[in-house]
């Protein structure tokens, strides 16, 4: 017996050495700058502009997001599954993300025209567009996601590698969400303002692409049986993982929050707070302080955990979302404060449900002896689209509920529609929370748990050889 717990203990520690450098770590964070710039317009914007500017009705608008959700239920593991497959000099993952770029930037930049169509032409080029978009975006993410596991096995490492990857996400949140209004109001006209805009991202979207596939490399690239098992299979599979149920039940439940809170946040500040000039500045209080606490709650992260890192960082969140829905119209510094203590529990929403990923799929290659990073984690991303795509048709369709007329001036809506908006913002996404909350207080896999599991790993690999 105690030969064996010496024999774990010195496997762990063999696995324990997955530091990696400094530019590595910059390249791989790089890789989600795209994909976030992309994510935060659309979350914050899109719904917007189909209706106040594209013309379309909320629910309209809504169900195209809706419809590209459930599209990408498919698109999303098949990616997953063929990235297993891939081999190639340069790995498994990074082709795609290089191959990838230029379409994710064109297809990013042709939905945000304005044809000049009907409203059934109109609603079929968006419908089409974002079903373009959500292929381009799919391409380059999971095989990025996958990524994290494959570059260290290091339990601390991992989570300190998230910290890079959604400070890039959250920098370039950042920066999309402060900068695309200010280029949108510079124009002559909202249409022309959106055009701008979404040329200049669609230009920004590739290099940041390029940057990860030149300084990233990858650790696994053997062949596994995973590779030879029909894709079916592997989704039951990856579904058995008890670990995996409980990650993806507190991210589909966080990222809905985010979603839902994002969807309505320009309805909320413009209809309700009477003051569309304080958009840029409501998202430079949120992604500006969850950029700061990723790196605050990495580190306290190694101290007390992921979980109870996730628990305190909700409760500030729900804290907000519960606060919102009573601010007035003339509360704007308060409404700006609570933005920011906002951005305390949105930066753990980003950071633990990733950082556990890489501890689920080294479960599964305990229990099964296969190594499928891209069934997991096409599970995810289609997850984090899916809350996007119900965030914004929720929305939409309350709004078409409650009497939201786009074609009415700020101050003209009925007061349905400013009540749903407050709902919407306040207790809709508190609910949501903290049901993630309470998966997040059974889930299984802990530090020590993650450390039995790399050396039983170990063990095994040094039988094999």
């Amino acid at each position: 017996m105690a030969d064996t717990v010496v024999s774990a203990t010195t496997a762990a520690a063999s696995v324990s050495h997955g530091r990696l450098s400094l530019h590595t770590k910059l390249a791989f964070g790089a890789g989600d700058l795209s994909p976030a710039i992309a994510t935060i317009i659309i979350s914050f914007f899109q719904l917007f502009f189909l209706t106040t500017v594209a013309g379309l009705n909320p629910a309209a608008a809504g169900s195209i997001l809706f419809i590209v959700r459930i599209w990408d239920a498919f698109n999303d593991p098949i990616v997953g599954w063929l990235s297993d497959r891939t081999r190639s000099r340069f790995g498994r993952r990074r082709p795609w993300i290089l191959f990838g770029a230029v379409p994710f930037g064109l297809f990013f930049f042709l939905q945000w025209l304005v044809p000049p169509l009907g409203p059934t032409g109109l609603y079929i080029y968006y419908l089409v567009m974002a079903l373009l978009f959500s292929i381009a975006f799919t391409v380059v993410n999971i095989p990025y996601t996958a990524l994290t596991p494959e570059m260290t096995p290091d339990y601390d490492e991992r989570t300190n590698l998230n910290s890079f990857r959604f400070a890039f996400s959250i920098g370039g949140s950042l920066i999309a969400g402060v900068l695309h209004q200010i280029i949108v109001n510079s124009a002559v006209d909202p249409q022309t303002g959106y055009v701008i805009a979404a040329a200049v991202w669609g230009v920004v979207a590739v290099p940041p692409f390029v940057w990860c596939f030149l300084g990233t490399r990858e650790q696994h690239q053997s062949a596994s049986d995973a590779e030879r098992m029909p894709l079916v299979e592997q989704l039951r599979a990856a579904f058995s993982n008890r670990p995996y149920q409980f990650v993806i039940g507190i991210y589909l439940f966080s990222w809905l929050a985010v979603q839902v809170t994002s969807a309505v946040l320009a309805f909320y500040v413009t209809f309700w707070m009477r003051a569309p000039d304080l958009i840029p500045i409501m998202l430079l209080a949120v992604q500006g302080s969850a950029l700061v606490f990723l790196f605050i709650w990495s580190a306290v992260s190694r101290r007390i955990g992921k979980k109870a890192v996730y628990m305190i960082g909700m409760t500030f969140w729900i804290g907000v979302q519960a606060a919102l829905f009573f601010i007035q119209p003339d509360q704007t510094p308060l409404a700006i404060v609570l933005a920011a203590l906002a951005g305390v529990g949105v930066a753990t929403a980003y950071l633990i449900p990733w950082s556990m990923m890489p501890d689920v799929i080294e479960y599964d290659e305990l229990e099964t002896g296969q190594r499928r990073e891209g069934i997991f984690y096409g599970f995810m991303v289609f997850l984090q689209k899916l809350g996007l795509g119900a965030g914004l048709f929720l929305v939409g369709l309350a709004l078409e509920w409650q009497g939201f007329d786009q074609n009415l001036d700020i101050g003209l809506q009925p007061e349905t529609a400013l009540i749903a908006i407050r709902v919407m913002i306040s207790p809709i996404p508190a609910v949501v929370l903290i049901c993630g909350m309470v998966l997040t207080a059974f889930y299984p896999i802990t530090k020590a748990k993650h450390d039995e599991i790399r050396a039983r790993l170990a063990q095994r690999q040094t039988h094999e050889m």
